[in-house]
């Protein structure tokens, strides 16, 4: 079968570009690979999945058309394209070329046309052609042998459209009528204007009963009211927006049958592309794992106007050269363990290591890392330790198989790595030290570690070892998948290799981590980060090291008994269905589901299907059925207590280390952008609390022995106790020294009322507001999540900001810093890097002055905690305490308490909970203790 890919290629752009907008991927330069990532992501899929035979890639011109002749605002108010999207554009250009694909424009003539124009001369030709995109006028192409292939996004599956799909979706009984529903109801990105009154739902009902815009229009003496009046005074504007939107389908291109042909992707031009885009991942799914980024540097040159100047009335294949566009200028990795001189020792004798200690003794600072079995600090054999002084050189020192071999190794570096006066320096040094504590090796010292001194520099990227050598060193480091295979069960430990070739391995790691170490501290110096990595970030990793090795004790009795309950509610469930629908299946089973919900119960008659032909029955098509139909609302709550049960319940005893008996998550300081702790294996952060069954499950989270009980302290209300620290409102200081409710003395403020007048529901209203207006929250969005007016929560708002008029201008401060600096920063100084904030593009622009709020606050949040921790645990240490923090989650901090040390602790967390910066606001910490984690908090 002949089968033809045309692609929409600024419509995949927009879409791949938006769907990473709140997690974007930069280059190590600064440069927004978002769209091209997405847009390769998307093509890979296509070719593999679909397996076409033939593909072009379509754009428009900055050319006008006959559209903008007709109608002079045609598209006027669209926004205008994303600065990091424009910057991507030349590369996406070149990938689509490097697959040796096509790309056709043509002036005058918009994607659309000439996609339309293609895909109906290419059926002529017995092709099987699919138009990729995610717009809906396209629908109006459709035929036996033309489809339109929408891409997913966000989850949710791909949507293939033919003639039945498209008559379901537009109600209509000829897929020509799409155009005229467009005509009635015009399209607002495109400024296509319509009919004034007529929105989709009357379109639909109007096409259906007189077939036309035309005959409508004929016919509006048989309208009512207002309805007629706009048909007949807008007909002339209805037909041209009928128009306006038909796709064109004699656009001066040929259907070059040869030049469609797919062919095996460039090496030559991917490779280097790849390479500058930091691209790895993607390098070895195309080309397989001998991909390896090679030495590339760009030419320079000016940036190319990829659609200017063409031959008039002709369509071509662009001919990017490459380089004609303009790159950053970034460190590409030429060097490597082969063409760089070093000297990396193998140290194997009792006399060896002698030397080795007495040199490292003589040192103020030292490099370090541990070679291991496996990923799991809690659960790994060390298989050897490196060590490094000055660049070019390093010590490996493997370890026997035997534990106890192992350890008396260990033991005689014990005077180096417990030297309190030597610091010691490491890449995610939390994992080594983690480690070593299973010798008994309690590292000691201050400590510099180069993931999180990049991740202080820069949080919204990646700060692995590797891409950080590549990038501030331009040296590729030796490949762990060299010496121990790709993951898999076939994948060997470092047991397993050859010590030659560990030795190289492990004496590299510290030589780089070291060489980075000196790249980053004038980096951090420049960009006051100093005294965030060195009071903060590197402190931590000793607390969060020991709160990971002391672990939780789990109640796997009560895990099992819940299991079995929700088991029992489960089965209910399922037979209520089953009662319901009037048939046994199973309702795990999305196919079975779709078909007993949208056929045998006809919940839906315009139910969408995926690719694969059968219903979509996501979270979110149920929710919207959810008021219509209770078996809907019982099949949600099947879901969820299927996920509780398997996600948590079942599988937390699994977590259980077998050398402890107790849970280790694992804290992840270097992910989250605003400064906040991540966690998992388990991820604490996301355990259940909203709900009743869900909140069962912290029953199971126990002290460790009778003698014992759990404390939780958990800061009350912080985020708003800093916005009033930054802001200095009036209003909320003195609600907050007062210690008032403050949703009830803001609700009292907004609706002039004493403080005992205030309503449940008006108190219910302020704290919308207190919290939504952090996250910029607007009137539409207030009015939809309290279910009220939008002239109503408009009003709240700017009575709101009458009254805490310190919060608008912390506001409006923090926008204007933001865009003179291009970053915010927390109360101690964390930055947060705000690339979009004076972009021309509105969506885009909105995102990153949300984040230019909201970063300050949740930053500041997170500071402060890490910074209690780090108070509490020494303290701890220096009283000789059997109290040990084993959870830190949000706001919150766990301990386990001997129960005779109860009341001691408690002033101990309180005072260092609200001291951890210095507030005029209060700061109120609320504990409790329980034998459960539950119950304590």
């Amino acid at each position: 079968m002949k089968k033809l890919f045309l692609l929409d290629g600024m419509a995949l752009m927009y879409r791949a570009h938006f769907a990473l907008s709140k997690n974007p991927r930069f280059t190590s330069g600064g440069l927004n690979t978002s769209a091209v990532m997405g847009f390769t992501n998307t093509l890979l899929d296509i070719l593999k999945k679909e397996k076409p035979t033939h593909m072009a890639v379509v754009f428009d011109t900055d050319a006008p058309t006959e559209r903008h002749t007709d109608f002079t605002a045609y598209k006027a108010h669209r926004q205008a394209m994303p600065e990091d999207l424009s910057a991507a554009m030349p590369y996406v250009i070149k990938l689509i070329l490097g697959f040796n694909i096509p790309v056709i424009t043509s002036d005058g003539y918009e994607a659309d046309d000439i996609i339309g124009t293609l895909a109906k001369k290419a059926e002529q030709r017995g092709y099987t052609v699919f138009c990729m995109t995610p717009d809906k006028d396209f629908a109006q192409l459709v035929s036996p042998n033309i489809f339109v292939y929408k891409p997913s996004r966000m989850g949710s599956d791909i949507e293939i459209m033919g003639v039945e799909e498209v008559k379901a979706k537009w109600e209509i009984d000829d897929v020509c009528q799409v155009i005229d529903i467009l005509g009635l109801w015009g399209d607002a990105v495109d400024n296509i204007p319509g009919i004034p009154g007529i929105g989709e739902k009357t379109a639909k009902l109007l096409i259906k009963q007189y077939g036309s815009v035309e005959n409508i229009i004929a016919h509006s003496h048989e309208l009512k009211g207002k309805m007629r009046e706009n048909v007949e005074n807008f007909a002339e504007q209805g037909l041209l927006s009928k128009k306006l939107a038909t796709i064109l389908l004699n656009a001066p291109v040929e259907l070059d049958e040869e030049g469609l042909k797919l062919c095996d992707p460039s090496r030559d031009l991917l490779e280097p592309l790849f390479a500058e885009l930091e691209f790895r991942t993607l390098g070895r799914r195309v080309f397989g794992d001998d991909f390896s980024i090679t030495e590339y540097k760009a030419s320079p040159g000016g940036q190319q106007d990829l659609f200017s100047n063409p031959e008039p009335g002709t369509n071509r294949t662009l001919q990017v050269d490459v380089s004609d566009i303009a790159e950053p200028e970034i460190q590409v990795a030429s060097k490597n363990i082969n063409n760089v001189p070093h000297e990396y020792h193998l140290v194997t004798t009792p006399e060896q290591r002698v030397e080795l200690i007495a040199l490292l003794l003589q040192q103020t600072e030292i490099t370090f890392d541990t070679e291991t079995t496996g990923i799991d600090a809690n659960n790994c054999e060390l298989v050897g330790l490196s060590f490094a002084i000055k660049p070019g050189e390093a010590w490996y020192i493997p370890v026997s198989a035997n534990y106890d071999e192992a350890k008396a190794v260990a033991d005689e570096f014990k005077p180096i790595l417990e030297n309190a006066n030597i610091k010691k320096v490491g890449q995610n040094v939390k994992y080594d030290i983690l480690v070593l504590k299973w010798y008994n090796i309690e590292v000691k010292g201050q400590l510099f570690d180069t993931m999180l001194a990049h991740y202080v520099l820069d949080p919204d990227t990646r700060h692995g070892m590797d891409i950080l050598s590549e990038n501030y060193l331009g040296y590729k480091p030796v490949s762990i998948t060299e010496l121990i295979g790709p993951k898999g069960k076939n994948q060997r430990t470092m047991r397993d290799v050859d010590v030659e070739k560990v030795k190289d391995y492990a004496g590299e790691d510290a030589d780089v981590t070291l060489q980075l170490k000196e790249v980053f501290i004038p980096k951090l110096q420049a960009a006051g980060g100093d005294q965030l990595i060195n009071e903060i970030e590197n402190p931590l990793v000793y607390v969060l090291a020991d709160v990971e090795f002391e672990g939780v004790k789990i109640d796997e009795e009560t895990l099992a008994g819940f299991s079995k309950e929700l088991e029992t509610d489960i089965n209910r469930l399922e037979q209520t269905v089953y009662e319901k629908a009037g048939v046994k299946f199973n309702v795990s089973s999305p196919k079975q589901l779709g078909e007993v919900l949208f056929e045998k119960l006809m919940l839906d008659p315009k139910a969408k299907k995926t690719k694969t032909g059968q219903y979509q029955t996501g979270e979110d098509v149920l929710l919207a059925l959810a008021s219509k139909s209770d078996i809907v609302r019982d099949i949600l709550d099947f879901r969820q207590l299927l996920k509780l049960k398997s996600t948590y319940v079942d599988a937390l005893p699994l977590m259980v280390n077998p050398k402890t008996g107790r849970i280790h998550t694992s804290y992840n300081q270097a992910v989250a952008a605003t400064g906040r702790l991540s966690s998992q294996n388990p991820n604490l952060q996301n355990i259940p609390i909203r709900t009743e069954r869900g909140r069962e499950v912290r029953k199971a989270f126990i002290p460790r022995d009778e003698n014992h009980v759990l404390l939780s302290a958990d800061y009350s209300q912080i985020e708003l106790r800093i916005i009033a620290e930054i802001s200095q409102d009036p209003n909320m200081l003195d609600a907050f020294a007062k210690n008032l409710d403050i949703h009830t003395a803001t609700a009292a403020n907004v609706y002039g009322i004493a403080l005992e007048e205030v309503t449940s529901e008006q108190r219910r209203n302020a704290k919308a507001v207190n919290f939504g207006i952090i996250y910029g929250q607007s009137a539409f969005g207030l009015s939809q999540s309290l279910g009220i007016p939008r002239k109503e929560a408009s009003d709240i708002i700017e009575q709101y900001f009458v009254q805490f008029a310190g919060i608008k201008n912390y506001m409006s401060d923090t926008m204007n810093f933001a865009r003179e600096n291009g970053y915010v920063k927390t109360l101690m100084g964390r930055r947060r890097y705000l690339r979009d904030i004076n972009s021309a593009n509105a969506t885009v622009r909105g995102f990153a002055e949300r984040n230019a709020i909201n970063a300050p606050i949740q930053g500041s949040a997170a500071d402060m905690i890490k910074i209690a921790m780090i108070n509490i645990h020494r303290e701890l240490k220096a009283q000789n305490l059997g109290t040990r923090m084993t959870m830190q989650v949000h706001d919150e901090l766990v301990f386990d308490v001997p129960k005779h040390e109860v009341e001691i602790i408690k002033p101990i967390i309180a005072h260092h909970m609200k001291t951890a910066i210095k507030t005029q606001v209060p700061i109120m910490v609320e504990m409790g203790v329980g034998v459960n984690w539950l119950e304590a908090h």
